[in-house]
């Protein structure tokens, strides 16, 4: 047996604050990269070509990506639980399943939605109700886009097994890496060679190759107990059975996020250009919040999944409460910066003063709200990493996506104004915290007490 695996794995034995902050920040990071990486492209174009150039690789575009996108990473977050249990429990043959299963599921579903998103791309655009100046731009993106969906599926899909496996370091210095590379491409293809929004595309495209690249090395050259063989890739019955039954609800429920908030980009495009514009960038500032937010939903369902592979409830009860704690604690100082700081950070995305304004009003109206969320994502989360998701799944989906569009569907008619759009989010979320908090205790009182 190798002598990396007599290592004591901190996850189930260490202290658990100081092993949620070291799983954590590597993550947040590692997000945070990955967000300048995205942001890269929105950047350039906005502030080189214009605004329409800024609305096409957001707007709709980039909620049909996300759509799209999410439903598979939702789905292949299977593997993550169900790795992240198995190695809990040292169970190396069943992790070597898991790995092989996900990775063969992400080169046949990326070659799948390539196809479908090359040849639907228009369609989309225009379900989406994209304004006309837009669509030329937009169509472009999202097909060079989809043409390397297999490296951004092959990341997504590797990172998550390295993390399931307490590895957390590794994705972000892959991460850093590339994003360092895009923003150099877009600086070549964008302001020198004069490439518009092909030139962001094909640098958000061998950026990610790179990062595919890499995280396939760690895995083939990994001397724990999980190893990735090129040989071995198949799809293993067992491991695909399970991958999908917790990957399916996830999936689903990351294309109800993702269709809300596409109807929700269809509803704002009806305010013109300049509200798409602001829109847009008031996403890359807000995703300055959703990366620290969804870094603890990672921690926690990595290390709840491998307590419980392991048996250890009191572990799992412990490392919630823990999580509450710094995730409110970060949700307040973050909404405090971008309520004080935002209106400085849409000037990087855009000079248009009408554009700015838009945004910055956005920001204020919104932010005092995000805490909230912070409840659904560390209860989801730990339910996930149990393999408890079809009822969560159903929470979210009714709580958050279904609500919001009924909210917007009978309100706008009667008080067209973008903030009869927005109020949706803190309903729905207020919405699903209280009935996730009623959930979690109800399935806390038949865990085994330690």
């Amino acid at each position: 047996m190798n002598e990396e695996r007599h290592v004591r794995n901190q996850i189930t034995e260490g202290v658990i604050w100081k092993q949620l902050l070291l799983f954590f920040f590597p993550i947040v990071l590692g997000t945070f990269f990955q967000q300048i990486y995205n942001t890269a492209d929105a950047m350039i174009v906005g502030r080189f070509v214009g605004k329409e150039a800024l609305g096409s690789v957001g707007g709709s575009s980039g909620q049909i990506i996300m759509l799209i996108v999410g439903f598979f990473v939702g789905l292949s977050s299977g593997a993550t639980v169900i790795i992240s249990q198995f190695y809990g429990a040292k169970d190396e043959k069943n992790i070597n399943y898991a790995l092989h299963t996900a990775i063969a599921f992400s080169l046949v579903g990326s070659a799948c939605i390539t196809a479908f998103g090359i040849l639907a791309s228009p369609a989309l655009l225009r379900m989406m109700h994209t304004p006309t100046e837009l669509m030329a731009g937009s169509i472009l993106y999202l097909r060079i886009y989809f043409a390397g969906i297999v490296f951004v599926f092959i990341f997504n899909v590797g990172s998550a097994i390295l993390r399931a496996a307490g590895d957390s370091k590794r994705p972000l210095y892959y991460l850093i890496l590339c994003c360092f590379i895009n923003i150099f491409l877009d600086i070549l293809f964008v302001p020198v060679l004069r490439l518009g929004v092909a030139g962001v595309a094909l640098g958000t495209f061998l950026s990610q190759g790179v990062s595919a690249v890499f995280v396939l090395r760690a895995l083939a050259r990994s001397q724990d107990i999980y190893r990735l063989r090129l040989r071995e890739l198949r799809f293993y019955r067992s491991a695909l059975r399970s991958l999908l039954r917790i990957g399916i609800p996830a999936g689903l429920q990351s294309v109800m996020y993702n269709v809300s908030n596409t109807i929700m980009q269809a509803y704002i495009n009806s305010f013109g250009t300049d509200t798409v514009a602001a829109y847009t960038a008031y996403g890359k500032v807000d995703n300055l919040y959703w990366m620290a937010v969804n870094a603890f939903g990672i921690s926690i369902a990595t290390f709840v999944g491998q307590n419980y592979g392991a048996g250890k409830y009191g572990r799992i009860r412990r490392s919630v409460a823990v999580s509450f704690g710094m995730g409110m604690s970060f949700s307040v100082v973050l909404s405090a910066v971008l309520i004080l700081g935002g209106s400085g950070l849409l000037h990087l995305f855009t000079g248009d003063p009408e554009v700015v304004g838009i945004g910055t009003s956005m920001i204020r109206f919104l932010m005092p709200f995000y805490s909230v969320y912070v409840i659904i994502e560390i209860l989801s989360s730990t339910l996930r990493g149990m393999g408890d998701v079809l009822l969560p799944t159903m929470i979210v989906c009714g709580g958050v996506c279904v609500l919001r569009v009924v909210w917007v569907a009978s309100m706008f008619p009667r008080y067209s104004e973008i903030k009869t759009v927005l109020l949706s989010y803190p309903i729905s979320w207020s919405v699903t915290a209280v009935l996730f908090v009623l959930y979690y205790l109800h399935r806390k009182r038949k865990w085994p007490a330690q």
